[in-house]
């Protein structure tokens, strides 16, 4: 897998789930990535890292009619709409918040 990153500014973050710290998974990244951070390296429980993940997931949640899903497009049709739907002030906030976060490191 060829991997691009506009301009060198993406980054690519992983959990502590089983498949992410497995040493293959482990020695792919570092192969592919050459700023990776080793799963020793990584903070626990750390949600602050990661605005998006806490912050808009819920908000995206709350407008997602369950019912409506019932097949791998019908999620990908309910998962559109609710991005259109949530308040996007939500996501400018959590995003100026990760900077403010990032900065003190």
């Amino acid at each position: 897998m060829e991997m691009m990153l506009l301009e060198n500014t993406g980054y690519f973050q992983q959990d502590g789930a089983k498949p992410h710290t497995h040493h293959l998974t482990q020695k792919w990244c570092r192969d592919k990535f050459p700023s990776f951070i080793h799963k020793d390296h990584w903070p626990p429980n750390s949600p602050d890292l990661n605005p998006l993940n806490y912050c808009i997931w819920d908000e995206i949640a709350q407008h997602v009619n369950r019912e409506k899903v019932t097949s791998k497009p019908t999620l990908i049709d309910e998962l559109k709409r609710a991005v259109k739907k949530f308040d996007k002030m939500l996501f400018y906030k959590a995003v100026h918040h990760g900077l403010f976060v990032y900065s003190l490191f």
